[in-house]
């Protein structure tokens, strides 16, 4: 059903959905619980990280029965806390099992999480937590040297409607630890201090008073933009499974493979393409993998006999330069899926001879589409194109600047609409005036063409945003905050290029009349300072005393990625060369 917050499909679309059989009426919740009465003794997650309360040792490995037991349990706890459905909860995790008891209580009462990336820090957290007025926020106490619980205080400081923070693994602190909160359903009658008496202490499984329906939305996603204002992205129930199962079957996933998370569990590519999501629909085996260098995965890959996985492209690079002095043994893995940012051809080429897997090349976004080469396409189609859509009902127009179609070959911006595309971001009117056509496609902002057998080919990005080895930087958010510096007067934030992240940040930077000179490093510390996530701090800064113009006056953004392009090029500018300092 469609609401102000939250644009959704038109009945006949729907109604088409239903009738093809893309969307059956499934949802997290009853998934989950499916798969625990098929086969509850099953290894549903294996986490490396070992048991705290255990043998922090040994891995620890949850069967679908009890990770379907322990997400009952912190659902009554949940709802004896006052969350419901509908509430909102920013998780934060790591590659951690507790992601998935997060996840899945939050899925069965119908409050939606609001996936956060571990990167994110107080600008990001704050502004989710605002916007979505969360009622709660899931942390680690510590993870890669960062103390989140810092960065909890301060949000909990500032946003009123934040009533809990919920920390998953280690000391606590001031807040609440995550393994205190569950209850036991069959034992402990459950209370909403609000509505009542939410269960009865002998029913089994817990029972919610307000289930979500298969079109009721299961989760906040995020998206990349070009503002710097994150946009939330809402998903269903029915349209995301579809995409799961969908991928599944393109992917070769069934109930005997084994999926290695080696990106970051609440990234939508690790999550869905087919990602961990799509194991566990498929009754298959997530192994989680708490850093992706060669080092930490590759014995996970051995010992655990990982079939597939899926990493961006740098982190595929370092993989394929590893692996043949690697003395693990790789041959369990099957299927390398390589996505977030395009793959070039020649990096794709070593895929094979390296790791004696199939490379399969993933192009989509959290907002929907998603795109993959087929196992058994051609291995030049593989290397080459960005594959095919998953659905037949999945609507691909390529057009000029006025929207006009254009011939297959010819580059243009990629427009999409279908089953599990979403037709508006959550409470977003006037930017999904923007971004969406009036007949539904959504302005994916992707250069691609088409080829002949109908795969993508990505060309490039048409909005003003830097893909950096597959995170998304907006040019005007980081501009924004390198504008808040007193001694700068302008800045302006391009891509160049990089042979391992793809495309990395350049900051050219104009400073006030009379303002005391500035390093690179001084610039780059203040932003860091500033909250930012660390993957959206300049890469490299540049003085200069203006900015290149256009014919009409306008600042070239052209120009200053040509320049950037050019190794230690000068910047062109308006009344001649000048000498930018280098980082």
């Amino acid at each position: 059903m469609s609401t102000p917050e939250a644009p959704t499909w038109p009945e006949e679309f729907a109604a088409r959905y239903r009738e093809a059989g893309w969307w059956r009426g499934e949802t997290f919740g009853r998934m989950l619980r499916e798969r625990a009465a098929e086969h509850p003794d099953r290894i549903a997650i294996v986490d490396p990280a070992g048991d705290p309360a255990g043998d922090p040792a040994e891995p620890r490995r949850w069967t679908y029965g009890e990770l379907d037991r322990r997400a009952d349990r912190l659902a009554a706890g949940l709802l004896a806390r006052g969350i419901t459905k509908g509430d909102k909860v920013v998780v934060q995790l790591p590659n951690i099992a507790e992601f998935f008891e997060t996840v899945f209580a939050l899925f069965r009462i119908g409050a939606l999480p609001v996936f956060a990336l571990p990167a994110h820090r107080e600008t990001e957290i704050r502004y989710f937590c605002e916007f979505t007025e969360a009622a709660a926020y899931v942390i680690p106490a510590e993870d890669g040297g960062f103390d989140y619980r810092d960065l909890a205080a301060q949000v909990l400081a500032a946003v009123p409607t934040l009533r809990h923070v919920f920390v998953a693994a280690g000391d606590p602190g001031a807040f609440e630890a995550l393994s205190d909160v569950p209850v036991d359903p069959n034992t402990d009658p459950i209370t909403d201090p609000v509505t009542g008496p939410v269960s009865d202490p002998m029913s089994d499984p817990i029972t919610v008073p307000d289930p979500p329906g298969p079109s009721d939305l299961a989760f906040l996603q995020l998206s990349g933009g070009s503002t710097g204002v994150p946009k939330l992205i809402p998903r269903t129930h029915d349209d995301y499974i579809y995409s799961l199962r969908g991928s599944n079957e393109l992917c070769g996933v069934d109930a005997s493979s084994v999926y290695l998370v080696a990106l970051p569990a609440a990234h939508n590519f690790p999550l869905s393409s087919p990602g961990s999501l799509g194991a566990l629909y498929a009754g298959a085996r997530v192994v989680l993998c708490p850093r992706p260098a060669p080092e930490v995965a590759f014995p996970l890959i051995e010992s655990e006999g990982v079939t597939i996985t899926g990493l961006v492209p740098p982190l595929a690079l370092v993989w394929t330069e590893a692996a043949p002095s690697s003395t693990y043994d790789l041959s369990s893995l099957e299927v390398l899926l390589v996505g977030g940012a395009k793959f070039s051809e020649e990096a794709a080429r070593r895929v094979r001879p390296a790791l004696g897997c199939t490379l399969q090349q993933v192009f989509g976004m959290a907002e929907g589409l998603v795109n993959y080469t087929r196992l058994d396409d051609p291995d030049e189609t593989i290397v080459t194109t960005q594959g095919r859509p998953i659905s037949p009902d999945d609507e691909i127009r390529i057009v000029d600047d006025e929207d006009n179609d254009l011939p297959v070959g010819a580059r243009g911006h990629l427009l999409t609409r279908g089953p599990y595309t979403i037709r508006g971001y959550w409470k977003a009117p006037e930017h999904n005036a923007r971004s969406f056509t009036p007949d539904g496609f959504y302005r994916t902002g992707d250069i691609v063409r088409l080829t002949e057998t109908g795969h993508l080919v990505v060309e490039g990005r048409a909005k003003d945003q830097i893909n950096r080895g597959g995170e998304k930087i907006a040019a005007e958010e980081v501009e924004n905050h390198l504008l808040a510096h007193p001694s700068v007067h302008d800045a302006n934030v391009v891509a160049e290029p990089d042979p391992y992240l793809g495309e990395r940040t350049c900051a050219y930077v104009i400073l006030r009349a009379g303002a005391e000179p500035l390093k690179p490093v001084a610039v780059k510390k203040f932003v860091r300072g500033r909250g930012l996530a660390a993957y959206k701090v300049p890469d490299r800064v540049e003085f200069v005393e203006a900015f290149p113009q256009t014919g009409v006056g306008k600042i070239s953004k052209k120009d200053l990625r040509a320049a950037a392009s050019a190794t230690r090029a000068p910047v062109p500018q308006p009344g001649g060369p000048s000498q930018p300092t280098q980082t």
